[in-house]
């Protein structure tokens, strides 16, 4: 029987083990310096590029729209809650609604008449079908119902319609 001979040591002084750690740890700090160069280079120049933008979208769009106010916008609290009887099982749904406009003086005439908005709108939500409703194009749907219904009470009790969009803040089905 032979025995093993011991590999011969290295001539230059130091462990192979100790020697691929060195170039492991290099290469690590290589790759990570490299991700940093990239990242930063990417977010310099996605800056640069939406500065630029930006600049050249503003006078555009203060032309497009000289006179185009801040929305304002008015919660319709308490929230609305409907129900529903659908595949012979009791169902809701609770909502919340924010009504945006761009002119404060004519969403406060229609303050005046929300018995009747608040009436119209469960009216509406009352008359939907519960499966339709489920669906994201269900919603916007309604939504978009919703928002005629309230500009034509606007029209007919201001003289203008008052409300730019019916917004859904809150929206459960049970």
């Amino acid at each position: 029987m032979a025995k093993k001979q011991a590999p011969p040591p290295s001539t230059d002084g130091a462990p192979a083990g100790k020697s691929k750690l060195k170039l492991i740890i290099l290469g690590a700090v290589v790759l990570l310096l490299a991700i940093g160069l990239s990242v930063g280079a990417t977010w310099f120049l996605m800056k640069k590029d939406a500065g630029s933008e930006e600049d050249e979208a503003t006078p555009a769009a203060a032309e497009a729209t000289p006179g185009k106010q801040p929305a304002v916008y008015e919660v319709l609290m308490p929230a609305f809650v409907v129900n529903y009887r659908h595949n012979g099982r009791q169902r809701y749904m609770q909502t919340t609604v924010a009504l945006m406009s761009r002119d404060q003086a004519a969403l406060d005439a229609l303050k005046e008449h929300m018995p009747v908005l608040r009436n119209q709108l469960v009216m509406l939500f009352s008359s939907q079908d519960f499966a339709a409703l489920a669906t994201p194009v269900g919603k916007e749907m309604l939504r978009q119902q919703a928002t005629a219904s309230v500009q034509e009470l606007a029209q007919k009790e201001t003289g203008k319609v008052a409300i730019e969009q019916v917004l859904f803040t809150n929206f459960v089905l049970q």
